[in-house]
């Protein structure tokens, strides 16, 4: 059963990645799209790895300052980060990213969170309304992956705060450079049809193999601890 949940989980997956080529074919979706609706997908992972930071295994005697530490510092960190990655985005693809950094109203550090809902608004205001079913997809692909690895396979077990803090930045980080060195030249060219098919399918192998080999080291991990 655990294999067959393990399989339905990659073609999850590979399902909600290939939905963006319906935009392609009939909405007329060009890199810019791609690339801004798998930078949403960013905030979904942020969503559900704040979620796991909750559930981890932590030491009793430690639990209420690892979770006062860790988890707040997350949120702040990766929400800024988000936050220049989509103004980032937006310049790179020489849209008008409005005043999402003029007269900031947040103090100190804290208007990168500011920078973050300014995008998210601006990211509302601009996205095709049929965004909305590729998005809800990447939704319940990372959810299921969510229950399935990190409940049923036990994966809280083996994590802690810390270590699942820094998580989503190497699969993040990798995939986005991939995307990116990918649309450009994409959107240079017009942002032909074959070419956007190719940025999807490069998108799929590289965050299947990434998703693969994080979930792996799990069950490596689960197998030198004597884990079932």
């Amino acid at each position: 059963m655990l294999e067959n949940l393990k399989k339905k989980s990659a073609l999850f997956l590979i399902f909600s990645n290939l939905i963006p080529l319906y935009g392609v074919f009939f909405q007329n979706w060009d890199a810019f799209w791609i690339v801004l609706l798998y930078w949403t997908e960013n905030l979904i992972i942020g969503f559900f790895n704040v979620l796991r930071m909750a559930f981890v295994r932590v030491p009793q005697s430690n639990r209420k300052s690892w979770k006062a530490t860790y988890d707040p510092f997350f949120i702040f960190h990766y929400g800024a980060f988000c936050g220049g990655h989509g103004l980032f985005i937006m310049v790179l693809f020489r849209k008008d990213p409005g005043s999402l950094f003029d007269k900031s109203a947040w103090p100190f550090f804290f208007f990168f969170i500011e920078l973050l809902l300014n995008v998210i608004k601006k990211v509302l205001e601009i996205f095709p309304k049929e965004m909305i079913i590729p998005f809800i997809a990447l939704f319940l692909s990372h959810g299921f992956s969510f229950v399935y690895n990190f409940f049923i396979k036990g994966e809280y077990r083996n994590t802690n705060s810390k270590d699942q803090m820094a998580k989503p930045y190497t699969r993040i980080v990798v995939l986005h450079i991939a995307i990116i060195a990918g649309a450009l030249p994409v959107m240079y060219l017009g942002s032909p049809v074959y070419l956007l098919v190719v940025l999807i399918l490069i998108k799929i192998i590289i965050d299947l193999y990434l998703h693969n080999k994080e979930h792996k080291k799990f069950q490596i991990k689960q197998i030198s601890t004597g884990d079932n």
